[in-house]
């Protein structure tokens, strides 16, 4: 085995998850922190009086 023959090995990089869709970038119009923006969000409304 010689120098040039060889390769660099390429790691698969994993995409990011956040935001898919809504063609605005990493974050689609969600926000960057807060229940609101995380994946799976439910919350009851609450009812104040």
């Amino acid at each position: 085995m010689q120098l040039h023959e060889i390769k660099p090995i390429h790691k698969l990089k994993k995409s990011k998850r956040i935001g898919r869709g809504g063609k605005r970038g990493t974050y689609s119009g969600r926000g960057i922190k807060g229940q609101k923006s995380r994946a799976g969000r439910r919350f009851k409304p609450v009812i104040r009086e």
